[in-house]
């Protein structure tokens, strides 16, 4: 595009239309024609469009007389949606991670898209339930990493990121009745700004907005409200209440119809000293100074002041900013802006007005006033260079889609402007699996699912691809991934086997594994909320049946004789001591797969079957690994020997063994572990949780498996035991 090429921009206001055609040069914005039409009728009220034909017919009006002036037909023009229909929310997002991880653009820009989300669905309450709202743009006022402020999250590292996100949204209709105007006056649309934005990309610089300043832009039926702050445009607002207003005052207060209103309004200020002449309604004449219908319609001045310095308070944290700005043409009646600087706090010279101060980079003709009034007309013109939210069509999976492109659109934003959700855009994780493993709660985190397939014009594109106009664009929804297999011999605490030597022979006996009670395989697949216990540890007594060593041997660990219930850990050192016994043991055929799993039962042994299982439940000792063909018993060496040889008292083999057996139930739901002694009856439960017995709230139920128990009930490992109130069922 040249720099010369003309710009056609239209402020389509509550009481008129402005029309400026000009072209941007270097820094500077040269106006060659512009024009100002009042509207007959009251066809806009409060910057809505009533009336498209009356609203049309002055638009044509406008772009007729421009065309004479520039000498050539216009065909494409920008135009500003009002701030009235402007909704805007502010919303703090934050996204955690399970650790430490390298923020990508991806994940700024899902932090982004929540916080779009998080606001439309904070605005669609009662007032907008029945109205389609479209995102119009969105800005992120701070980003935080750990939750201290930071410019730019991307490379840095971070369990948790947020942003505050300024979210703004038009109803549908505002837009196309915007449109129906420009098409009626056979006009094609080359930008949509909103009327705030423009006025503030003029008024307040970028230099400017470090600092904290307000902009109002007062037309006749709406007062928009800007906010700037830290470097960032920080809040919009809008109020339905401006110049109108005081014109309304005058028709109340001299019985006058709105034109004859609007003409004295604007000559308030020049005739001041002045006579003006009128009739009213019914025919009488006044004739009173300017002073005097000032100070009859002050009140209402009053009001307007007062109404906008409470939405700047509310808009900028409860305080007020360091100056305001005011442009637009309700803003120039006399006291206003001294009245505004008093309402807020602020010295006479911080709130004024803005137009030749802000307008000294546009050139036109002599008869170009540059007054504030021509703020946010110049604003909708530069829009076009600066792309702020240019109008352009997408077909989003077949449908036809207005956005509001900003210069830098991408998928995300579009998907943003559909409603099309976070949750939809990106993978989802499946179900975690909870489990509890000796004790130790566990959450294996569930499977990521695809991600949402973006193609645009045919072609793979992902969330931040550019957008353009007449783009074709396709979203398929993401899925959600499934919840993690895991077997128990896939877990941490799974060796599969304990080694422990015997007189010299290292041999390998199975882990036992509990789950909910019951004894299962190590292939066994875990389930949400399983309670497994895997065990370590042999008692001397299950080692001597597995073994099939004689009762009556003495037996050491460790140089430490042995008792019936001594626990036996891996790498323990096991000798037996037996009178003339040399026994050949084929451990192979004693361990292997004593009991094979089929149909959920032990199969059925054979004769040549010896089966090896612990002496506690039916256990299926299955899995034995590295176990030697033939492993030597032999304990023909006695004690006495035992001691000669390696220097050691007798008593050094008799010393007690100090260990400990963990003796697991679930008591009302929760895992319980019991180590000071072997066996465990009902009532030793009670030491273990809190059950007050003393004061009775009912009957005491006492249960062990779902079957009546008895205090005196032996315990057995795993067991599901219940006790309770039986009125109302409340546990200890």
């Amino acid at each position: 595009m040249s720099e010369k090429q003309l710009i056609f921009g239209l402020d389509i206001g509550t009481r008129s239309v402005t029309g400026i055609v000009g072209y941007k040069e270097g820094n500077s914005f040269n106006v060659v024609a512009h024009d100002f039409v009042l509207h007959d009728t009251r066809a806009m009220i409060d910057g809505q469009i009533h009336d498209i034909e009356k609203v049309a017919e002055v638009t044509i009006k406008v772009k007729e007389n421009l065309e004479k002036i520039i000498g050539k037909q216009l065909k494409e023009v920008c135009i500003a949606a009002a701030g009235r229909v402007l909704v805007t929310t502010s919303v703090i997002v934050e996204h955690s991670f399970s650790s430490n991880v390298e923020i990508s653009p991806d994940h700024v820009s899902s932090l982004e898209i929540l916080g779009v989300e998080k606001a439309h669905n904070e605005i669609i309450d009662e007032a907008y339930k029945d109205i389609k709202l479209h995102c119009v743009g969105y800005s992120v006022v701070k980003y935080y990493l750990n939750d201290y402020e930071i410019s730019n999250l991307v490379g840095q590292k971070a369990h948790k990121i947020s942003a505050n996100v300024l979210a703004t949204f038009l109803p549908q209709e505002v837009v196309d009745s915007l449109c129906s105007v420009v098409e009626k006056a056979n006009l094609q649309l080359a930008g949509l700004t909103l009327e705030p934005i423009a006025a503030i990309n003029v008024a307040i610089p970028e230099q400017y907005r470090l600092l904290n300043i307000g902009l109002v832009d007062i037309g006749a039926g709406t007062s928009d409200i800007s906010l700037t702050k830290a470097g960032s445009v920080v809040a919009y607002g809008m109020l339905p209440i401006a110049g109108d207003e005081i014109t309304e005052s005058i028709m109340d207060k001299y019985l006058l119809e709105f034109k004859t209103a609007e003409q004295i309004k604007l000559k308030i200020d020049k005739y001041r000293d002045k006579i003006i002449s009128f009739k009213d309604i019914m025919g009488t004449s006044y004739k009173i100074t300017g002073a005097e219908i000032l100070e009859n319609i002050k009140p209402t001045i009053e009001m307007l002041a007062n109404n906008i310095s409470d939405k700047i308070i509310e808009l900028n944290g409860g305080k007020a900013p360091n100056a305001v700005f005011i442009v637009g043409g309700g803003g120039q009646i006399p006291f206003f802006t001294n009245i505004l600087a008093t309402k807020l706090g602020l010295p006479e010279d911080r709130v004024a007005l803005r137009g030749q101060e802000v307008l000294k980079f546009v050139n036109g003709p002599k008869t170009l006033k540059k007054d504030p009034m021509l703020v946010t007309p110049i604003g909708i013109c530069l829009s076009y260079y600066n792309k702020n939210a240019n109008f352009i069509y997408v077909t989003l999976n077949g449908d036809d889609v207005k956005l509001y492109d900003n210069g830098n659109l991408t998928v995300i934003d579009v998907a943003a402007i559909i409603n099309f959700t976070n949750n939809s855009l990106f993978a989802k994780r499946g179900p975690d699996l909870n489990y509890t493993l000796n004790g130790e709660l566990i959450t294996v985190r569930g499977k990521l699912g695809e991600p949402a397939k973006i193609m645009i014009n045919g072609e793979p594109a992902s969330i931040n691809s550019p957008v353009k106009n007449k783009d074709k664009i396709t979203l398929i929804e993401s899925t959600i991934g499934e919840q993690v297999e895991l077997m128990i011999k896939d877990t941490r605490h799974y060796k599969g086997n304990i080694e422990i030597d015997v007189n010299g022979n290292k041999i390998n006996l199975p882990q036992i594994i509990v789950v909910n009670g019951k004894l299962e395989l190590d292939s066994y697949r875990i389930s949400e909320n399983d309670i497994i216990q895997i065990l370590e540890t042999y008692t001397y007594k299950e080692i001597m049946d597995m073994l099939e060593i004689p009762t009556k041997s003495r037996a050491f660990v460790n140089n430490n004789e042995l008792l019936m219930d001594t626990v036996i850990s891996s790498g323990d050192r096991i000798h037996w001591e037996v009178e003339t016994l040399n026994v050949n043991v084929n451990l192979t055929q004693i361990i292997q797969e004593s009991y094979k799993e089929t149909d959920g039962e032990p199969a059925t042994k054979t004769d040549s079957d010896t089966t090896i299982v612990p002496d506690r439940e039916p256990a299926i000792v299955t899995n034995i690994k590295t176990v030697p063909e033939t492993a030597i018993v032999s304990t023909t060496e006695s004690l006495k020997e035992a001691a000669k040889e390696n220097n050691l008292a007798k008593s050094d083999f008799t010393k007690d063994v100090n260990v400990t057996f963990n003796f697991m139930v679930t008591v009302n739901g929760q895992v319980i572990t019991m180590s000071e002694k072997r066996e465990y009856i009902f009532v030793d439960i009670f030491d273990y949780i809190e059950f007050d017995r003393t004061r009775v709230r009912g009957n005491l139920i006492c249960k062990i498996n779902s079957n009546k128990a008895n205090y005196t009930d032996v315990l057995k490992f795993g067991d599901n035991i219940e006790v309770y109130w039986e009125d109302n069922n409340i546990n200890g």
